[in-house]
């Protein structure tokens, strides 16, 4: 009995370190390869080596059952959601041949006839990468045996293979992002900020959408959300987006490896010019679009797009109002949408921008407003926010929802959040919770299901319900700092006059041995033949 504690702070030490001891094995092998490049080599391998592992499980099982007529028909295999892998393709024959100096193109081959064979990994796999990349052969021999030591990793943690694989990957791609720095946040938004949308939006059921999904986020995060909180998978479907091709490809693997099922349309392409869900509604939009992004279209283009029909036609010079239009136009009647963008969206009076947000306002559109910590992103250092745009605040007894109308909840989370590294910060898991729950509170949802709604209360500094007067009088600026207030000081207890009197003697104390200090330096200086 006396040891089964020290068993388990064994495990809880594996079970924080795996990805990192990966992360560091899988590093020294990168040599002169730059990080944007050697990201899509790893994370090609993990993904070749999840789908392999599933791949032979399932072969074994349709063995085992006396199916071994049916071993190379890919139907059965893609009616159980695992991808058909021929010979040359399979991890086992990878590792067979890994010394070989042409590892590379054995790799390639390996990733063209997966997604030949498998309609769904349509545009999702690199193309002809690791032979153009020349990685030496004896490096990526080592990235492939450091790869294939995640079975053993499984073992000694006591976790299914694909929960460690997908722990892995999200891992990888945040570790990637932080070495990328501006070029990183393309496809990844800090893991705290996607937990936080989810636990706003609460996406239990219906259809999410993210126009600009990077490497799928906001995805992965709403099915953990919805397993977490004994939800049915099977009843959420997702539509994305993402311009960038060798981001989407990442997005595709990232949901494949997790048995996501997911519509990101048919190619990598420009939501604005080449929108692959023109008539999406959906339940849940989740996004992180670039900040601040220049010139997103000519004078002459999409000015008449309906997607900001009965709106200010947004500017050319900043996209953050065209992407604020484009989700509210993407939201069904009852939906409810939160993302990410720069503090200035919020009082930005440029080119237009105040008029559609004061139109936006006086439609009733704005849910929720809240300020962020600074440093929570790899790619920035500019404040943000997060915005909460909603078609319906009425009350919606099905759902626990008090009646909202004419009403904003605003909330300043600047000073919450924990360094989890020198440059970096993190909201952890309380700051999440009482995020969150101050936002569900003020919505009314019951909590436990008594069927009474939930109290709300403003707290100064921290949260405000506004009325759409207040925030008029406040010229449409959505900042929570303007309505929030500041914090309430607690009283020590200690009369002012006392404490006036210890503060005053405090100086002084101070500015003697200021005097102090500065005759010191004089005499250093003299000695020095440097005085007066």
């Amino acid at each position: 009995m006396a040891k089964a504690p020290t068993k388990s702070k064994s495990l809880k030490k594996q079970n924080t370190s795996f990805e990192e001891s990966l992360w560091d094995s899988a590093n020294k092998l990168r040599g002169s390869v730059e990080s944007s490049e050697y990201k899509h080599i790893v994370l090609s391998l993990i993904f070749l080596k999840f789908i392999s592992d599933k791949f032979e499980a399932h072969r074994q099982a349709l063995i085992d059952d006396g199916k071994e007529q049916f071993v190379d028909m890919v139907p059965f295999y893609a009616q159980s959601n695992v991808f058909y892998l021929s010979e040359e393709a399979r991890w086992a024959t990878l590792i067979k041949h890994s010394k070989q100096d042409d590892i590379a193109l054995k790799i390639d081959t390996a990733l063209h006839t997966i997604e030949k064979t498998n309609k769904s990994l349509a545009g999702a796999l690199p193309d002809n990468y690791f032979s153009r990349l020349g990685l030496e052969s004896s490096k990526l021999a080592a990235l492939l045996d450091t790869i294939n030591n995640i079975d053993t990793l499984a073992n000694e943690c006591q976790m299914s293979e694909e929960d460690l694989v997908g722990r892995v990957y999200e891992y990888f791609l945040g570790k990637f992002a932080a070495s990328e720095g501006k070029g990183g946040g393309e496809f990844y938004t800090p893991k705290s900020v996607v937990a936080l949308l989810a636990e706003m939006l609460e996406p239990y059921k219906g259809k999410i959408y993210d126009p600009c999904c990077g490497s799928g986020g906001m995805f992965v995060q709403s099915v953990k959300f919805v397993n977490s909180h004994n939800g049915n998978q099977k009843e959420i479907s997702i539509y994305g987006q993402e311009y960038t091709s060798a981001t989407y490809k990442l997005a595709k693997m990232n949901l494949a490896i997790r048995g996501i099922n997911g519509n990101l349309g048919d190619v990598a392409g420009n939501t604005f010019f080449k929108d692959q869900h023109p008539d999406l509604k959906a339940d849940y939009i989740m996004a992180n679009p670039p900040f601040n992004q220049k010139q997103w279209r000519a004078d002459n283009e999409l000015v008449d797009d309906p997607r900001w029909a009965g709106y200010t036609v947004p500017p050319t010079g900043n996209a953050n109002y065209a992407w604020i239009l484009h989700i509210l136009s993407k939201l069904s009647e009852s939906g409810t949408a939160g993302f990410v963008l720069a503090n200035g969206s919020m009082s930005s009076n440029t080119s237009g921008e105040g008029t559609i947000r004061q139109e936006i306002i006086d439609n009733d559109h704005v849910d929720c407003m809240i300020a962020l910590p600074g440093q929570l992103f790899y790619t920035t250092q500019i404040p943000v926010c997060l915005w909460f745009l909603t078609k319906n605040k009425g009350e919606d007894k099905t759902r626990g929802y008090r009646n909202r109308k004419g009403e904003t909840l605003f909330i300043d989370a600047r000073q919450m959040g924990t360094m989890a590294s020198r440059i970096h910060k993190e909201l952890t898991p309380d700051d999440l919770a009482k995020i969150a729950g101050t936002y569900h509170a003020w919505r009314g949802e019951t909590q436990d299901g008594s069927g009474t709604l939930a109290q709300y209360e403003d707290v100064a500094g921290y949260c405000k319900a506004a009325s759409l007067a207040d925030i008029q009088k406040n010229d449409y600026v959505l900042t929570p700092g303007r309505y929030v207030g500041a914090a309430d000081i607690e009283d020590d207890g200690i009369p002012f006059e006392d404490k006036m009197r210890e503060l005053s003697q405090t100086l002084y104390r101070q500015m003697k041995e200021a005097e102090a200090l500065d005759k010191t330096i004089r005499q250093n200086l003299e000695v020095l033949g440097y005085g007066e």
